[in-house]
């Protein structure tokens, strides 16, 4: 095995990046020591997530934490049944494809400064409304069942993002209630923005 592969895995991330923050509670969860590397999005310095682990350079968060689930047996986060395991990736591609690519950064900018905040939380509240719906039918304490899976870590993140831009989630009870659960684990604790290294001291959580 070469040298790289021993090497402690760094995490290019951005405390607020919600595409990070999936990777980082990945890495916890699966118990995997790792260092982060802050880099600051405001200034557009370079897309995140990165994660540099086995000698590889990952880009993309969902093939990151998939790479994690398939070479980290410990702690699985897709469920053995092949059904639930469809219905895990369904939830992580409504969120990471479908929700989280028209409230990004660089979209809402787009939108320009006095509309950002609106289109932002019009486009979260359609999505979830679909996402409420499925998880009405499939979830248990977590998103599918009583598991954690890769679905919750993609959700948390979102609806952190949904929160920032006052979406009312009332709308939203079961999506609430399994990131309120959620963020009780310590994985998901430890993967908040407001305990990162780079989180901005005003904002910072012990």
């Amino acid at each position: 095995m070469s040298e790289s592969r021993h090497k402690k895995p760094v995490l290019y991330s951005y405390f607020r990046s919600s595409c990070s923050w999936r990777v980082r509670t990945c890495l916890n969860w699966k118990g995997i020591d790792y260092e982060i590397k802050p880099v600051n999005l405001l200034k557009e310095e370079q897309e995140v997530p990165t994660l540099e682990i086995d000698g590889l350079v990952l880009t993309q968060s969902i093939a990151i934490i998939e790479y994690l689930e398939e070479t980290h047996k410990e702690n699985p986060l897709l469920p053995e049944d092949p059904g639930e395991r469809a219905l895990v990736r369904s939830i992580v591609q409504a969120i990471a494809s479908d929700t989280q690519p028209v409230t990004n950064l660089r979209v809402i900018k787009y939108a320009g400064e006095d509309h950002k905040e609106e289109w932002a939380k019009h486009w979260m509240s359609v999505m979830f409304k679909g996402i409420e719906d499925q998880l009405a039918r499939v979830a248990g304490d977590y998103c599918v069942g009583n598991k954690v899976t890769l679905a919750d870590v993609c959700l948390v993140p979102q609806v952190f993002n949904a929160q920032r831009v006052n979406v009312d989630m009332t709308q939203f009870p079961t999506i609430q209630a399994i990131a309120d659960r959620l963020l009780e684990l310590e994985a998901f604790k430890r993967a908040h923005p407001y305990r990162q290294i780079d989180c901005p001291a005003d904002l910072k959580e012990n």
